[in-house]
């Protein structure tokens, strides 16, 4: 999976300018894709010489010009490539784990500050996942029912590791104290 079978699958649906996929990417996909802002335009590009889409300049009155890509035949054939492939094993890089990993290297006070600050930012993901189900699920897919929610369970889970975790690393942050 990379950027490319993301927004050919993105066009499947409809046709969309750059800075829709680019709010995608970051409001909706962010919960399980991560792709940077700077691989957008040039991927749309690259598809476009390609053949994958068409893009279409768009003129607006008092606005700049906008950019229309939708899908051609050969993107279609592509994005069904992709979704009859093996599926990829999910793969995690995570800063927070390597620096957990390496944790007994620094203070367990710092340790603790990163653990709550994980917990505070989880929370809100998890808040705003639940808020677009809550807002979206009568117009979802069941595929995307369960994608959801397996995002929003990983999100529990992730935060009930934390809140343990805390729990364990404020007890020995007493304990050295004494």
């Amino acid at each position: 999976m990379n950027s490319q079978d993301v927004i050919l699958g993105m066009l499947m649906r409809r046709s969309m300018t750059g800075y829709e996929i680019k709010q995608l990417l970051e409001n909706l996909f962010s919960y399980f894709y991560s792709s940077s802002y700077g691989t957008i335009y040039p991927m749309l590009n690259k598809m476009e010489k390609d053949g994958l889409l068409t893009k279409e300049n768009v003129v607006q009155d008092g606005k700049p010009n906008k950019n229309v890509y939708t899908l051609t035949d050969q993107g279609k054939e592509q994005f069904n490539s992709y979704m009859y492939s093996p599926l990829e094993l999910d793969s995690v890089k995570s800063d927070l784990l390597v620096r957990l990993f390496f944790g007994k290297y620094v203070g367990t006070d710092r340790v603790i500050a990163w653990l709550k600050q994980v917990q505070t930012e989880g929370l809100k993901q998890l808040q705003a996942l639940n808020e677009r189900y809550s807002m979206h699920k009568h117009e979802m897919h069941p595929t995307q029912v369960i994608c959801i929610q397996l995002g929003i369970k990983s999100y529990e889970a992730k935060l009930e590791a934390i809140a343990e975790g805390l729990e364990r690393m404020e007890q020995l942050d007493q304990e050295e104290r004494i």
